[in-house]
Order: C-alpha cells, then structure tokens, then sequence
C-alpha cells in the first residue's frame, strides 16, 4: 500500500489503509467539486509517507502550485529541491491552441516522468480535449498505464464530468480499480465537496461509501462527520 497518513485528518483510515500499488484510480467530478483538492491531499500524504509523486497539471503553473499547497498548509518545497515531487505544467502549452500537439503521444514518450511511485494527472480531460488522435491515443495510453501498474505504479487521474466522450472515458472507468465520483453538497448555508467511493478494489481495511470534506485556507482538507446516502 503507498500510505497517505497524516496527523490532522483521517483520510488514511477512510480509504482503507492508503491506496494500493499498482492501481489506477479515477476521480470524476463537475468543475468545483473538490477533486484537484482531494489529489493535492493525496500527493502530500504520499510525499510525507516516504513516497515519490509525479504531477502533470493542466490548470496550474509551478508558482501557482507552490502558492496553493503552501496555503493548504501542504509544504512541498524539500520535496521538489531533492526531486521527490516532480510537478509538470502543461497549462502553458495547452493554453495555445494555435499550436495544437499530439499530447497524449508526448506524455507517453516522456519516460522520465513516470519513474515515481504514484504518478497524477489533474486533468485527463484537459489533455484529451486539446490532442489529435484522441480516439487512438487513448487506447494506447491506457496500455501504457497498465504496462507502468504491472511495475507497481499508481496512476491517478482526474476527469471533469461531461467534457471526455463517453466511448473515450468508459474504457478507463471500466479499467480503474479505484473509481470515486465527486460532487458539491449544499447544506443551509454550508458548502462541502462530497466523494462518493463508487469501487476500491485491494484496500487493507474498511471504505466509507462517502466522504464529505471541505477546504480550508492554513489547513487544507477537513473530513466532515455527516453522512450523505
């Protein structure tokens, strides 16, 4: 198991122990509904467990990154001066769809970047929406990620709801033994994320069917005790 504890939350225990090698694991969700934030949490987890963690983001640029995590109360910069974190912005590049690349191809022929334990790309979507060849590079890269979970990788994705094609997004969802749907939970005045653990093979120990969380400014995710059927 690649462990995620952490002292000031129980996430670790809610997901059965850590997240399981070899595994892909599929966060979808509408725009807003936590999962950049939930990834986040995991990558620091991973980090502060002794594990090693590739980001390729395509919403952020490093100084973003670093302003984000370090208002989260998530602390990465020994992290990335001594090359446990690597974090990739592909938002430059994508940015300009003048010039519009074979990025699922590039991402493939990258082999530097997936030399780490856990390896997360926030978005999927981002990527695919902006690349040629979508339908058969998909496939390929799917290949290539069970190529890289038979070395024991964990691969992460995350996927906004409604912008991948369903025959392109059903292949990885039916592939992915960790599947978690998130959504946004309004309560009176209060606003929570809500994950909903739809499948998570190989965990250690019990699964919550539903997480609720928030985010908070200095200390970054906060599990809440209500449940939501």
């Amino acid at each position: 198991m690649y462990r995620i504890k952490l002292e000031r939350d129980e996430l670790h225990s809610r997901f059965g122990g850590g997240i399981p090698e070899g595994t892909l694991m599929l966060l979808e969700g509408e725009n807003g509904s936590g999962k950049s934030a939930l990834t986040q949490r995991l990558a620091y987890g991973f980090l502060m467990n002794g594990h090693t963690v590739t980001i390729i983001s395509t919403e952020l640029t490093v100084r973003d990154f670093i302003k984000q995590m370090y208002s989260l109360n998530y602390p990465i910069a020994s992290f990335l001066l001594r090359n446990r974190l690597v974090f990739v912005p592909v938002y430059p590049i994508i940015g300009n769809l003048r010039n519009r690349k074979d990025f699922l191809g590039r991402l493939m022929n990258a082999p530097e970047l997936f030399k780490t334990d856990i390896i997360i790309i926030d978005t999927l979507s981002a990527l695919v929406k902006v690349s040629l060849n979508v339908e058969t590079r998909s496939e390929q890269l799917l290949a290539f990620f069970k190529r890289l979970m038979a070395l024991d990788r964990t691969i992460i994705l995350t996927v906004e709801k409604g912008v991948m094609r369903e025959e392109i997004l059903a292949p990885f969802r039916a592939a992915a033994q960790v599947y978690i749907e998130t959504s946004i939970n309004k309560i009176g005045g209060m606003v929570n994320r809500v994950a909903f653990i739809r499948r998570f093979a190989n965990a250690q120990g019990r699964i919550e069917n539903s997480i609720v969380f928030r985010v908070e400014a200095g200390t970054g995710l906060i599990l809440e005790i209500m449940a939501v059927s």
